[in-house]
């Protein structure tokens, strides 16, 4: 069947014209590309287009390697879900976590049971992002966790070992397990790759999903190499108006002064992360290899949410999705979502979003560089558009 991918085209058009400097996308179907779109500007103040191969920071989206890969791991018989953390990463063998008392005061104790694998991988530990140094700290988790990243950025770009090092002792919000929160359960999961396989999480990236899957446009440090490819990050004014930004994350991408066992944080193109995302949508194969097991990419997506962390979770922008281990994946249409039940992807904070089809066997990833992102108008329309072109 020939599809009709015209109001694709369209919606990118009216994205570029109307609110984001550029943006990308790319539908990836079996295992090749189904439609590439590229419209706007990489570059405006050099007139440079976006194109196949533009490179965008993907911040959050990162994080969907490393999930992967634990999964390859998992496989392997490196660990259970139900271990303790702490049987790995020693210094997070003993749980503290506030709790506070009737007359408002916080005390702290001990937590009923170890942090788990499971409630690191799943967002259920306790503990937010905290990247740097946060003024008036809404929660004394935050505040402690402030302190330490502050006296680690003191000393230049901390490795993610010295990172998850310094907030083991840091009292967790909630008894791990009972709440789900967006944060530092990423941190840990990269930390037990590391021990896993004994390589920085970005040299595993590279042997594991990089290379073997041919992602040309993939990398986690500008280089002479890529920075041509790499667009520029804007910044949206209240007037609408754009300017030129350096992203967060700009300065740990240097190779000279960031350590390879800083956090790595990645800069792709659209397509490259269509062909990953396509490697799970087909059950963790590509191109005749597997890099994964179907039921444990079924597994990754499996929602471990319940009534209690579905509260925590849910708001406009993720209504209708659950939660697994780093992939959201959907539970139900009825707040609006025209693809199947079971898609699964995340979102990456300078306009990323992307989804695989397990149904349907493809996946759509779509870019685009400006903070704040307005991921709520154009995330969800383009989802929307993309489903009606596949389906």
């Amino acid at each position: 069947m020939k599809r009709d991918f015209s109001r694709l085209d369209r919606l990118l058009e009216d994205f570029a014209k109307n609110s984001v400097p550029g943006c990308t996308c790319c539908i990836m179907e079996g295992d090749e590309p189904v439609y590439e779109g590229a419209v706007g500007y990489a570059d405006i103040e050099n007139g440079k287009k976006t194109d196949a191969h533009s490179m965008f920071r993907q911040a959050s989206t990162t994080k969907l390697f490393t999930y992967a890969i634990l999964g390859m791991l998992y496989e392997e018989g490196r660990f259970l879900f139900s271990d303790p953390v702490g049987k790995y990463l020693p210094e997070w063998s003993e749980t503290r976590k506030f709790a506070v008392r009737p007359d408002g005061n916080v005390d702290i104790v001990p937590a009923d049971k170890p942090l788990t694998i499971r409630n690191a991988v799943a967002m259920m530990c306790g503990l937010p992002y905290c990247m740097a140094p946060v003024p008036h700290a809404d929660t004394p988790t935050l505040a402690a966790m402030s302190e330490r990243i502050g006296e680690l950025l003191k000393k230049g770009t901390p490795t993610l070992r010295e990172e998850v090092r310094a907030m083991a002792d840091v009292p967790v919000m909630f008894e791990p397990g009972s709440h789900w929160l967006y944060g530092f359960g990423s941190e840990i999961t990269g930390a037990l790759v590391e021990t896993f396989t004994g390589k920085p999480l970005r040299e595993v990236f590279r042997e594991r999903v990089i290379e073997p899957l041919e992602l040309a446009d993939t990398d986690t440090f500008f280089t002479p190499e890529n920075r041509d490819r790499i667009v520029v990050s804007y910044a949206k004014k209240p007037d609408g108006s754009l300017a030129p930004a350096a992203d967060y994350y700009d300065a740990t991408m240097d190779p000279a002064v960031t350590p390879v066992g800083a956090r790595p944080n990645l800069v792709t193109s659209a397509h490259d992360f269509a062909v990953f995302m396509q490697m799970l949508a087909n059950g963790g194969t590509y191109r005749g290899r597997k890099y994964l097991g179907a039921g444990t990419v079924e597994m990754l997506h499996a929602n471990q949410l319940g009534e209690v962390q579905l509260r925590d979770y849910e708001n406009d922008y993720l209504a209708g999705y659950g939660y697994g281990f780093g992939f959201r994946t959907l539970l139900t249409q009825k707040f609006g979502h025209n693809g199947h039940l079971g898609a699964f992807g995340w979102t990456g904070g300078s306009g990323s979003w992307v989804e695989a089809d397990p149904v349907g066997k493809f996946s759509i990833a779509y870019m685009h560089n400006m903070m704040p992102n307005e991921e709520l108008y154009h995330h969800h329309r383009l989802r929307t558009v993309a489903y009606a072109c596949m389906l």
